[in-house]
């Protein structure tokens, strides 16, 4: 399974966080536009609004989107297009395909580069930190609150019982969020076949990073021939840390020794949970036997029932192995080097469009990543659909989405009442 879930908070929550960023939304969830109705850019106030303010907004949005934020990658873009780009304007549509496409060059958590981008655009540098943080915190202390209870009654508490409703919902959220940016990402007959393709590869198992890296390179070359290529070979478009570092522990020095793997494995990392899985099985099960097979499972599937990046297993794994030391520093030897690679990225990303040969390879790689994007929520709907009320949920949530301008967040909460509900009359 490709993606996450979550534990949602109550709609008071929500309420709270959307008084502190949206002085205009007097519903406490605000209006946004319909589909089709996305800004060019940001709106004149957006522009003028003063650093103080911008940073204020960055926390408050980012914090409930890691409160709300489940469903995997695919889910969290769908929500950050939601509220960033339909309601408040912060980029156009078209700035926000080239960012996810960009961060899909990059190792890491996907998803929350993306926030660390979009948090850049909005208040430079403060705002990269405090959105990546923000993404990340609610996540870490639902992960460590589950850790405690792991390590002291051997079991987690159960929250499968959410997802019988939150799921299908899930899948109607992303499949708006595909509609919405099909004409921005798919801009001809030539990225249109490459998106089919890409999707059918993907399906067919093949590894999302040879796809990503197919696409963008298939566009560019039928664009420009071989004019792309610079004395002395392909352009060098990012170069990943590499390397499988061995850190010996003679003298009992665990916590630096877990600091390392995990900021290893967040800087050479590509892929999906399931490569994730591999990297820890590796380290912490087979290498350093620091964990068992059964422990990992576990820690693997709270990173899918909580919300925010899949990533925060670092966070539960750091537990059990040390305590809260561990946990802080697994979380943030996984996180940082996404903070380091955006960080980066955001000094060349609009370079990118200026020249053909690059400009050809992101709209590559943009429409190559809308197709996987599809291809987890096709994924994901062959679990959402158990039955005809889920099969009703998601219906029913694109109705609302097409018809109405209810935040999704009200969705989420109503569809984790609906499975309580059902766990609790099935007891």
């Amino acid at each position: 399974m490709r993606s996450a879930a979550v534990i949602v908070a109550a709609p008071g929550v929500h309420l709270a966080f959307n008084g502190l960023v949206d002085n205009a939304s007097p519903d406490g969830f605000g209006w946004r536009s319909r589909m089709g109705g996305s800004y060019g850019g940001a709106r004149e106030e957006d522009r003028g609004a003063r650093p103080g303010r911008a940073l204020a907004e960055v926390i408050g949005i980012f914090l409930k989107l890691g409160v709300i934020g489940f469903g995997g990658p695919a889910a969290h873009t769908a929500m950050m297009r939601d509220e960033l780009v339909r309601r408040r304007g912060w980029v156009s549509d078209e700035r926000f395909v080239d960012l996810m496409g960009a961060t899909n060059l990059i190792p890491g958590p996907n998803s929350t580069e993306l926030a660390i981008h979009l948090g850049h655009e909005r208040a430079r540098w403060r705002g990269l930190i405090a959105a990546g943080v923000c993404f990340i915190l609610p996540a870490f202390a639902i992960v460590l609150a589950l850790a405690w209870a792991y390590t002291r009654y051997g079991r987690t508490p159960a929250a499968e019982g959410l997802l019988y409703g939150i799921k299908p919902v899930v899948v109607a959220i992303v499949v708006w969020a595909l509609a919405g940016l099909l004409k921005t990402a798919v801009k001809g007959r030539l990225t249109g076949l490459v998106a089919a393709a890409a999707l059918a590869a993907y399906l067919l198992g093949v590894d999302e990073l040879l796809v990503l890296a197919a696409g963008g390179l298939l566009v560019m070359a039928v664009r420009t021939g071989e004019s792309w290529l610079p004395r002395g070979g392909a352009p060098a478009l990012f170069l990943p840390l590499l390397g499988d570092p061995r850190f010996p522990d003679p003298t009992g020095g665990q916590l630096t020794q877990l600091f390392l793997n995990f900021l290893k494995i967040g800087s050479v990392l590509y892929g999906s949970g399931y490569v994730l899985l591999a990297f820890l099985e590796g380290d912490f099960v087979e290498r350093l036997g620091w964990i068992t097979g059964d422990q990992l499972l576990d820690a693997i599937s709270i990173g899918q029932v909580t919300p925010g990046p899949v990533f925060t297993t670092a966070t539960f794994i750091g537990y059990v192995v040390a305590g809260l030391p561990g946990a802080v520093l697994a979380t943030v030897g996984i996180f940082a080097p996404s903070f380091v690679f955006v960080g980066l990225l955001t000094r060349v990303v609009d370079r990118i469009r200026d020249r053909a040969w690059s400009s050809a390879f992101l709209d590559g790689v943009n429409a190559t990543a809308l197709a996987l994007m599809a291809g987890v929520t096709i994924e994901l709907a062959g679990e959402a659909f158990v039955d005809p009320l889920t099969v009703g949920l998601a219906v029913l949530a694109l109705l609302l989405q097409w018809r109405t301008k209810l935040n999704t967040a009200w969705f989420i909460a109503v569809a984790a009442v609906i499975g309580l509900a059902r766990v609790l009359i099935m007891q």
